[in-house]
């Protein structure tokens, strides 16, 4: 089975991100939601982030948000926009955006509710055999993608960046503050 197709299929997948192992679903699918919660131990009222292999994929922005974004992605960067687009993702109001720099998933053409594949509040998984074996063993796909980069992507605020310019770092993270702030 593929990536993509575990996703359109409902399932549930732990695959190598740029940053750490994630677990990934399809953001539309409230059943397969619920699992990547559950396999986590994660609250269902905490947002999740959801995951485009493109740019060019990302759902409207304004223009300065959007041009922003393009010089910030792909990479290890989380962006929280208003919107109100994946409504299972939890965030009332406002999305987690992330385009990964990861080639081998460059033809995936569908967007994934993703979270980092780990119980929450644990540690972070750079290899397959750091992600929990419940997770793994819970999981219909594994991919091994052998040792990531370890650090979690920083977080981003921009929901008033198309009207201010302002932005706000929620979550240091692999992208320093100062590399966020020239890019602004």
């Amino acid at each position: 089975m593929t990536f993509e197709e575990c996703i359109a299929g409902g399932g549930v997948a732990v695959f190598p991100a740029d940053t750490v192992y994630g677990l990934a679903c399809d953001p539309e699918n409230e059943r397969a939601v619920a699992r990547l919660y559950e396999l986590k131990g994660r609250p269902p009222d905490k947002p999740a982030a959801v995951m485009f292999f493109s740019v060019a994929a990302l759902p409207p922005l304004g223009p300065r948000t959007r041009a922003l974004a393009e010089r910030l992605l792909p990479g290890a960067v989380t962006l929280l926009v208003p919107s109100d687009r994946f409504p299972l993702a939890g965030g009332a109001g406002t999305l987690g955006l992330r385009v990964p720099d990861l080639p081998a998933f460059a033809g995936v053409a569908v967007p994934v509710l993703q979270s980092s594949a780990n119980l929450t509040g644990g540690p972070d998984a750079r290899r397959l055999g750091d992600v929990p074996e419940s997770i793994r063993a819970g999981a219909d796909l594994v991919i091994d993608g052998g040792e990531v980069g370890g650090t979690p992507s920083t977080i981003v605020d921009l929901r008033d960046y198309e009207a201010s310019g302002e932005l706000r770092i929620i979550r240091h993270g692999a992208v320093p503050e100062a590399v966020i702030r020239s890019s602004a």
